[in-house]
């Protein structure tokens, strides 16, 4: 069990050893050892088939098939040197140094291909890309999940299903995981403030580049993104490139540089990114959205018994009160931009509404009533419904009474006066 266990130590360690070997050499060393061999090869092959031409009689195609199955050690039998001559030149310059340099040839393509697999991995292989996706930096917290959303929401549009997608940065020194090399993502390790690193990663070529910020949470993060903005602008990209922006006041920095688009960091929704991207201007919509300063959507309680969403829709704007986004059915579901000819059963309805000009209930209320000639009640629950129509009808009987105690009073004044009047009594 010892004897086990060391042996596949010293496999590990030897495989290691050879990892480095290859990794440690630069591919143009590489590559080099193997021309060279190869051609130190060719030399022999052709020297032998020579030497089998002249010394064994043979034609030039016979002579090189003995030397290709001898070299290779495959050996067929149905040719042989018979000559003493011949067999000496086959084993000096077949058996002692053709074979030896078939060995050197393949390890030095296996150095090759080790080297290539390890730069690969750890992010140093130049991929020489175009039109692909490039995303410049990492998320300081979470980058692997929010990298998986990311790509994921790529992948789901048609257009980009097959896009390259290559991220720059120094936050995978082992590696891309396995779930994002998954969705078809590569790296490069490197940083993104150096030319020759965006150059690398194609950044001159990208069909799309996202600039994210390293801290969603500091203003420091904002000078490291301004400073990559301004290495793409030297390279005439900024017209397509996406920026986050932490604070809002660094955003007209950005926008004099010519970006496309600069975004607030919102982790939990990288899906904004890929709007930016499908649909330029979306984006700031969505992000209007978020907050209260300009638009913010509002519900309003409005009882609708099946009137058409694109009637509703066009009340609404006619009015000048907002644009309805969805509705509220009457189980409590929530119906996103419905179609036009969708008959609405709703309790409520969203509509985006100005900040500065908010509509009242009754307005909006009022300005379907107005649109369908008809009368739209309030959404009231059904005890709330009887306790008010209770309340109407006392108030109604309590009106009533009145008028007849008042009745009484005036009766009852009117026979006074008459009695006061009479002059018999």
């Amino acid at each position: 069990m010892k004897g086990k266990k060391l042996s596949k130590f010293t496999r590990f360690i030897r495989h290691q050893q050879r990892v480095r070997h290859a990794v440690y050499q630069t591919e143009s060393n590489i590559k080099r050892a193997v021309w060279r061999t190869a051609g130190v090869m060719l030399g022999l092959v052709f020297l032998h088939t020579s030497a089998m031409v002249y010394l064994e009689g043979m034609n030039f195609w016979q002579g090189l098939w003995l030397t290709l199955t001898t070299i290779t050690t495959v050996g067929f039998g149905d040719l042989s040197p018979q000559t003493i001559a011949g067999q000496a030149a086959t084993i000096s310059l077949i058996y002692i140094c053709g074979i030896t340099l078939m060995t050197f040839l393949i390890s030095d393509y296996v150095d090759f291909r080790i080297a290539r697999r390890e730069k690969i991995r750890t992010g140093h292989w130049n991929w020489n890309m175009e039109e692909h996706i490039l995303i410049i930096n990492a998320p300081k917290y979470n980058c692997e999940s929010y990298f998986i959303r990311l790509i994921s929401q790529i992948r789901e549009n048609t257009d980009y299903a097959e896009t390259p997608i290559q991220l720059l940065n120094v936050d995978f020194p082992e590696g891309l995981p396995d779930s994002i090399r998954g969705l078809g993502a590569v790296h490069v390790n490197g940083t993104p403030s150096n030319p020759a690193d965006l150059k690398r990663a194609g950044a001159d070529r990208a069909k799309h580049i996202v600039v994210l910020a390293r801290n969603e949470y500091t203003s420091d993060s904002d000078s490291f993104t301004f400073d990559v903005a301004h290495r793409l602008n030297e390279l005439h990209v900024c017209h397509k490139t996406i920026i986050e922006c932490v604070i809002d006041d660094n955003r007209p920095r950005m926008r004099e540089l010519g970006v496309k688009s600069v975004l607030r960091p919102i982790r939990s929704y990288p899906e904004i990114i890929v709007r930016s991207m499908d649909a330029p201007g979306s984006e700031v919509i969505i992000e209007d959205m978020f907050t209260r300063a300009n638009d913010h959507p509002h519900r309003y309680p409005v009882w609708l018994e099946g009137e058409p969403w694109a009637d509703i829709v066009n009340a609404l704007i006619q009015a000048n009160l907002g644009t309805a986004l969805g509705f509220v059915t009457k189980e409590g579901d929530v119906v996103a931009h419905p179609k036009g000819d969708e008959h609405v059963h709703a309790q409520s309805l969203i509509v985006l509404v100005k900040t500065e000009f908010q509509p009242e209930e009754k307005q909006v209320t009022q300005a379907l009533e107005d649109y369908f000639q008809k009368q739209i009640s309030v959404n009231r629950s059904l005890h709330e419904s009887e306790v008010d129509e209770n309340s109407d009808d006392a108030l109604d009987n309590n009106d009533i009474k009145d008028e007849n105690m008042e009745h009484a009073e005036i009766e009852q004044d009117h026979s006074i006066q008459k009695e006061n009047d009479d002059p018999v009594r």
